[in-house]
């Protein structure tokens, strides 16, 4: 097996989802402060296909997936981001979807600059170089059992301390003809030798939920706390924290449903920031904001503080994390509004002229938040404690639809996914 050892990131890269800081967020300055899709446009990419994954760059290389009819598939995708031409393609999962809400290209990959791992909601789990040579890979649905998902399960790797990290966090009981019907589906985390694909170790996550209460479409959140480094988990109506090697859990706080609403599935990942995880509770729920630094069974005096203003609460999208403030977006009632993180008090909330929800996690750089619907509107937002809106605009056409990919900042240039184009507006 071919054996690398990882890269240093630098200023501008977004090596994950969530960005360098695992909170929507990068510290790099001088992007434009005015773009369409016709100015500050340096190039657009056609990928092929569709899909929800948001892309990850590391110095001059572009990774994304999308479903493609004609591969049948989940297709790899490395771009050159100065020009956003195709370097490399690889299919890498079967199928193209299960449901008519989405496909299997929704989780996003991650690289150490080095090698670059895709995840598809099919189950397929790839290891490429960042040249494009296949290294290894895994069908998790076929080795670990079928997944107990209604709706197309996804969830994007974690790479951290030497290993790739994995959530499936499922029902216990088969969902229609989906997951094991004569034995328990069990929830778990796994980890894998970023080199080999060799499985480190595997940990069984139970949770007191039931139904589809049980399934999460979040993502772990790596952070140190007291100088330990964890891994936190949100889903099965709780909220988590696991050692980084073997997954051992540390300390757990729970519920948001103590009636055990069997329809809460769980999709905002968890978010640090200031001392404080914050568990997006789903369906306009209120936000939780649990201390951090708790062991074993956490009581509810770990709550530092819960929302209870409507329309301040998210059932899909993450919040960011930016200077000392909380950004939530709500889908649905299309708010941003911007916490305290220390009291939970709402300093501003507006609402945005969309025509669609906007269910694609918001990112920020250079105290700017990104923001895009299903239609492809994007809104550009001050940050700091005064609402300003500083930029809309619109990406989409009349047919689009079901966007759903974050905005990434990189390099001094915003990388805009609406469906099956990729567009690069820089100055």
């Amino acid at each position: 097996m071919l054996q690398t050892s990882p890269g240093v990131a630098g200023e501008g890269d977004w090596p994950n989802w969530r960005g360098p800081s695992y909170n929507g967020t990068t510290a790099e300055k001088g992007f434009p402060a005015t773009f369409s899709r016709t100015e500050n446009v340096k190039w657009v990419a056609d990928l092929g296909g569709i899909g929800a994954s948001t892309p990850v760059i590391w110095g001059d290389q572009v990774f994304i997936t999308a479903s493609i009819e004609s591969e049948g598939g989940t297709v790899a995708l490395c771009l050159d981001r100065i020009t956003g031409k195709l370097k490399w393609s690889k299919k890498f999962g079967e199928g193209l979807k299960q449901d008519d809400r989405s496909t299997f290209a929704g989780p996003s990959a991650v690289t150490d600059g080095k090698m670059v791992y895709f995840f598809a909601g099919s189950g397929h789990l790839a290891a490429f170089t960042v040249q494009g040579e296949p290294v290894w890979s895994h069908d998790i649905q076929k080795e670990y059992g079928p997944f107990a998902f209604q709706w197309t399960f996804s969830t994007s790797p974690v790479l951290v301390d030497g290993q790739l990290i994995l959530q499936v966090l499922q029902r216990d009981v088969a969902a229609g003809d989906r997951g094991f019907k004569d034995r328990k589906n069990d929830s778990y985390l796994v980890a894998f030798d970023p080199n080999t694909g060799k499985e480190l170790w595997k940990h069984i996550r139970t949770a007191d939920a039931v139904l589809e209460s049980l399934e999460a479409f979040s993502t772990p959140l790596p952070v140190e706390i007291d100088g330990q480094k964890q891994l936190v988990v949100i889903g099965g109506d709780c909220i988590s924290g696991h050692e980084l090697n073997g997954g051992k859990e540390i300390w757990r706080w729970g519920t948001w449903n103590p009636t055990k609403i069997s329809h809460w599935r769980l999709v905002p990942s968890p978010v640090y920031g200031q001392g404080i995880f914050l568990a997006c509770a789903p369906k306009n729920s209120p936000i939780y904001a649990i201390k951090a630094g708790g062991k074993g069974t956490l009581k509810q005096d770990s709550v530092a503080w819960q929302t209870d203003e409507k329309g301040v609460s998210s059932d899909v999208p993450t919040p960011a994390f930016y200077q000392g403030r909380f950004y939530v977006l709500n889908e649905g009632g299309k708010f941003i509004s911007c916490l305290d993180p220390d009291t939970g008090r709402v300093i501003w909330k507006e609402r945005l002229n969309a025509t669609q929800k906007l269910e694609a996690s918001p990112t920020i750089a250079d105290d700017r938040i990104y923001l895009i619907s299903h239609r492809g509107e994007v809104f550009v937002v001050q940050t700091g404690d005064t609402f300003k809106l500083l930029l809309e605009t619109s990406f989409g056409e009349t047919e689009t639809k079901d966007a759903r990919s974050s905005i990434v900042p990189s390099h001094g240039n915003l990388l805009i996914r609406v469906n099956e184009k990729l567009f690069c507006i820089g100055k």
